[in-house]
C-alpha cells in the first residue's frame, strides 16, 4: 500500500508508536548496543557485508631488521671537523690530504651539503653523487668500502 505521508506522522500521540508492548523498544539493548559496540557479536553480518577492513590483519609490513637504515653525514661537517678528528686519532694525514673512514665515526653514507675547502680522502659504503663531485673538485678522493 502506498502512503502519501509517513507512517510515523499517523502514529504520533500513541503511546508506543507502533512498537507493540512498551517494554519492547526501550533502550540501546534493543539495537544491540550503542554505535559500533558488538561488531564481533551481534552485528557481525553487518560488519562482514559493509565493513570488511574493520577487523583482522591487513597488508604486509617488512621486518625492520631487513631494512637497511642510513646514518648519514654531510661533507661540510667532515671538512670542518677534520683537524679535530686527526687530533682524536679517528683520521690520518697522508701527504697534504686527510683520510677519514666514516664507519669509524658511526656513519654509512656521505651526503653533499656544504663546501669542501681541503683535499679529503673519504672511505664510506655509500656516497651521493653531489658529494663525490665536490670531494673530487677539491682535490680529494672517494673510496667505496
Amino acid at each position: 500500500m502506498i502512503r502519501r505521508t509517513r507512517k510515523i506522522r499517523k502514529m504520533r500521540g500513541s503511546r508506543t508508536v507502533g512498537g507493540g508492548c512498551s517494554k519492547k523498544r526501550r533502550g540501546a539493548g534493543h539495537r544491540g548496543g550503542r554505535g559500533n559496540a558488538g561488531l564481533h557479536k551481534s552485528k557481525w553480518t553487518w560488519t562482514v557485508k559493509y565493513d570488511p577492513e574493520h577487523f583482522g590483519k591487513y597488508g604486509f609490513k617488512r621486518p625492520q631488521r631487513s631494512i637497511l637504515k642510513f646514518n648519514h653525514v654531510n661533507i661540510d661537517y667532515l671538512d670542518e671537523k677534520s683537524e679535530d678528528l686527526v687530533k682524536q686519532g679517528l683520521a690520518q694525514k697522508k701527504d697534504n690530504a686527510i683520510e677519514i673512514d666514516v664507519t669509524d665515526l658511526g656513519y654509512n653514507k656521505v651526503l653533499g651539503k656544504g663546501r669542501v675547502n681541503r683535499p679529503l680522502i673519504i672511505k664510506s659504503p655509500k656516497f651521493s653523487s653531489s658529494a663525490v663531485w665536490k670531494i673530487e673538485e677539491a682535490g680529494g678522493e672517494v673510496i667505496i668500502i
